[in-house]
């Protein structure tokens, strides 16, 4: 298992995403954590309206900051901030994704998707990994 930390911005739509969806669909080789460089303090119900959609759950997640979030036991940060972000001991890797706060549904939705793939290529490749490693 890889602990990973999705970060963006407000911690409210595309980490949070990015957490549920990688724990949906690789949570056997990721330990999702999402994380905001200035945290909203809430998760935008678009959010979970598009992921309910899917079928994934987010219960429980909640928008926090880096240190909260662990950014200290992190092994990789996917950075969706937009914002130059390094971190000692981690790899750090930039997920260039649309911020789709205040806007509408099928924003949300076309982000989600967005996401989504990112996160099963994310999971195949540590898949990958874990077989070479075996």
């Amino acid at each position: 298992m890889k602990r990973v930390l999705f970060v963006c911005l407000g911690n409210s739509c595309r980490s949070q995403m990015a957490e549920a969806l990688a724990r949906h669909y690789a949570g056997d080789v990721i330990e999702a954590t999402s994380a905001g460089t200035n945290p909203l303090g809430c998760v935008a119900e678009l959010t979970r309206e598009v992921l309910r959609e899917r079928g994934v759950a987010s219960k429980g997640q909640y928008s926090k900051g880096l240190e909260e979030a662990g950014i200290d036991e992190a092994e990789l940060v996917v950075n969706m901030s937009g914002r130059a972000l390094e971190w000692a001991g981690c790899e750090v890797v930039a997920w260039a994704v649309e911020d789709p706060y205040g806007d509408n549904v099928e924003t949300y939705r076309r982000i989600c998707d967005d996401v989504e793939a990112r996160v099963k290529k994310l999971g195949a490749e540590l898949r990958g990994e874990a077989k070479k490693g075996q």
